[in-house]
């Protein structure tokens, strides 16, 4: 058995406390938050259970394997720091850390001590985005650009901005799904509310290829979108999260180009220009619960000191990218190199 706290039972903490308790192999043995009132819905529905304010009465207890921290983002370095020098290892709620040096550190200590980072990039276990991954890598060709729209009406928060909070999700999937990394990101935004940080923003990705990625994330929008077109010199893919079903449609359209007309001028130029609309095919998905399948991941690889997919590295390189976007921010757009290796082994 795999002992297990959850430090934090605020908005995602039930989720981790539920799906954790639900894993054969797992005794969920603590949880732990400042907040009494929250504990207190807790003790009834989960007995067994410890409960406690005090962070070091988990760390203390040698049958605790791993801790899943849902606290406030400024928190997660303290915490998983102390946690991977107690002999633990560590699931972190998105982003893994405020920075990339924190990531970095968290990676080595936990290399040090043989244990095990993952970092909660819940998308890239769902059965939609497992599908668009293998869609893009299978059937679209040379990939031409990634759009993403994540926007809503609210929650403002108070700590980070709209891109740490909601493009952590879209550049997570973008990091697991394509085979290129991005070498370069410009970023703006504007806060609308006096004191707090962005509200809305706009990310520009540059590749080493002939490919672009661009996400839009906002607090402050009408309706809700949580959608992803991705084109190709094959097919295109469209990955709606909101869809109940058709959440990926993979469409066979696109352009193709005659080699033998002539190529100067504007009209010969257009008679080079092909226009293919094809069928469109939405493929049926698992719809296991993605967090139910991602802490299993992780209880099996504190088992076998096996890497998540979602693991310290990756945790980093999105990092990389929000730091980078937020420096483009403050520069008014200006380009800001990533050092990063760029191509996926």
């Amino acid at each position: 058995m795999i002992g297990v706290g959850v430090i934090g039972y605020g908005y995602w903490g039930p989720n981790l406390v539920r799906n954790f308790s639900e894993i054969p192999n797992v005794d969920l043995r603590w949880v732990c938050d400042l907040q009494t009132e929250r504990l207190a819905r807790l003790r009834s529905r989960y007995p067994a259970v410890q409960i406690t304010e005090d962070f070091e009465a988990v760390l203390n207890d040698p049958k605790v394997h791993a801790v899943a921290i849902a606290t406030p983002v400024s928190t997660h370095f303290n915490l998983a720091m102390r946690a991977l020098r107690a002999g633990k290892s560590v699931f972190v709620e998105k982003p893994i850390t405020s920075t990339a040096e924190q990531a970095e550190r968290l990676i080595e200590e936990a290399d040090r001590r043989g244990l095990i980072v993952a970092v909660d990039h819940t998308f890239i276990h769902t059965g939609a985005v497992k599908k668009l991954r293998d869609v893009i890598r299978k059937d679209l060709g040379d990939v031409y650009y990634y759009d993403s729209v994540r926007v809503n009406l609210g929650l403002f928060q108070h700590d980070v901005s709209v891109m740490w909070d909601l493009a952590v999700h879209d550049l997570s999937i973008m990091d697991f799904v394509l085979t290129e990394r991005p070498r370069a990101v410009s970023a703006i935004g504007m806060s609308h509310v006096a004191g707090s940080p962005e509200n809305i923003a706009y990310l520009n990705l540059h590749f080493d290829c002939k490919l672009i990625a661009h996400v839009h994330v906002n607090w402050l929008a009408p309706v809700k979108i949580r959608r992803t077109l991705v084109g190709g010199s094959n097919k295109m893919v469209v990955y709606d999260d909101l869809e109940p079903s058709e959440k990926i449609k993979i469409y066979d359209s696109g352009i193709t180009l005659d080699p033998m007309a002539p190529q100067a001028g504007e009209r010969k130029n257009q008679m080079r220009i092909g226009y293919r609309t094809g069928d469109m095919f939405a493929p049926q998905l698992n719809v296991t619960e993605a967090l139910g399948s991602e802490l299993a991941e992780f209880i099996d690889c504190v088992e076998q000191g096996t890497q998540p997919t979602a693991n310290g590295a990756a945790g980093l390189r999105v990092v990389r990218i929000l730091e980078a976007a937020t420096r483009s921010m403050a520069q008014g757009g200006n380009l800001v190199e990533l050092a990063q290796e760029r191509v996926l082994a």
